[in-house]
């Protein structure tokens, strides 16, 4: 019986069989889709059964964000916490490098604390309310004293007698659903564009490289004013349009780095195998700028939560979430008389941001030797 004696090409072999058969057992991934078959059925069931303005789970009405804010977080579980959790060895040389910046440290310890309290927090403290409670509006924080000081409002409460830590819960969970999500899809974009755009060259390099010029000379802003006033403000828009309009400088990042890489041994020696260039692009090219992808992932961060934040305090931010830049707008005029409605939010917003740039920074020394000027 006769045989097909043809050779394998690169593209023909099924590379995740073969690591699979060398110790890569494939575990993960089928669990990772497993995870998201639910969680898309979850989302059907919410979309389609579920009538309109009934609660999704008890008396929880997941919105479009919160159902992107769970998808991003279960992506951060398959492909940073899982990977970590596997290469020991390396995730233990980076951690050496991470902790010898000790405020970075503190930050990362800082930011998971807020990263929990923003995931459970509204399960536990009830959402704040439009309502008007005059007997303990301006209640100050229990460190200062006085007759309304009370352990129930601990960080004091507003003009309407809501409790400030009731906001800053609420605020925390809506920061880390704008930085993470808008994040993630800008990340995506840059990466994508930026590693085309070194690989391919020539006339798609062009013509991607001008489009990210003609994008950095738009008014963003302009454009989000217009579509507030078109179709009302939500967190969902401003989301989506940090993210769509905010992946220029990782996309520069990226094709800066990659020029570099597809002209490594590995990328040529991949093509001369016979692999096709999307597959070099996302096996070869992606994984090998993965430092400067992390690096400009982390410090973006803090730059959609403060554009988020400004865009509440100055009234144009989504007016059914409790946002700190919408807190401390709220406590703009009572400075001089109850000045912890803004100062408290103002403060966690200051040391977000501050906690983020710090591990950013510790991130980059620790993983890009080149940053290493030891």
């Amino acid at each position: 019986m006769a045989t097909d004696s043809r050779p394998d090409t690169f593209d023909s072999v099924d590379w995740d069989r073969v690591e699979a058969d060398t110790g890569g057992v494939p575990v993960v991934a089928v669990v990772e889709a497993l995870t998201f078959l639910a969680f898309g059925a979850a989302l059907a069931y919410d979309y389609l059964i579920v009538p309109e303005g009934e609660p999704t789970v008890l008396d929880w009405d997941v919105t479009a964000v919160e159902w992107l804010f769970v998808a991003v977080l279960l992506l951060g579980l398959f492909h940073v916490v899982v990977p970590l959790a596997r290469s020991r060895r390396m995730t233990a040389y980076y951690w050496r490098q991470f902790r010898k910046n000790r405020l970075a440290v503190a930050s990362l310890g800082y930011l998971g604390v807020l990263l929990v309290i923003g995931v459970l927090g509204p399960a536990i403290w009830a959402a704040p309310n439009e309502t008007i409670s005059y007997a303990e509006a301006y209640a100050p924080p229990i460190f200062i004293g006085g007759d309304l000081a009370s352990l129930d409002h601990a960080l004091g409460t507003d003009a309407q007698g809501r409790h400030l830590w009731h906001l800053i819960v609420y605020g925390i969970r809506v920061s880390f659903e704008v930085g993470l999500i808008a994040m993630t899809l800008a990340i995506t974009i840059g990466t994508i564009v930026g590693a085309v755009a070194a690989y391919f060259g020539g006339y798609v390099d062009e013509v991607l490289m001008r489009y990210v010029d003609i994008q950095q000379t738009f008014p963003v802003f302009i454009l989000l004013l217009l579509l507030i006033y078109l179709y009302g403000a939500s967190l969902f828009l401003i989301i989506l349009l940090y993210g769509v309009f905010g992946w220029e400088g990782t996309a520069r990042l990226v094709r800066s780095e990659a020029l570099q890489r597809t002209e490594e041994a590995y990328s040529r020696a991949a093509e001369a195998a016979g692999a096709s260039k999307l597959w070099v692009v996302r096996r070869h090219i992606i994984p090998n700028v993965s430092s400067t992808v992390i690096t400009a992932a982390t410090l973006s961060i803090p730059v959609f939560i403060l554009g988020e934040a400004a865009l509440s305090f100055l009234g144009f931010g989504d007016p059914g979430t409790f946002s700190w830049g919408r807190t401390i707008n709220a406590g703009r005029s009572d400075i001089d008389s109850a000045w912890w409605i803004s100062t408290i939010p103002g403060l966690f917003l200051f040391l977000t941001v501050l906690a983020f740039n710090f591990v950013g920074d510790a991130l980059r020394d620790a993983i890009d030797p080149r940053s290493d000027s030891g």
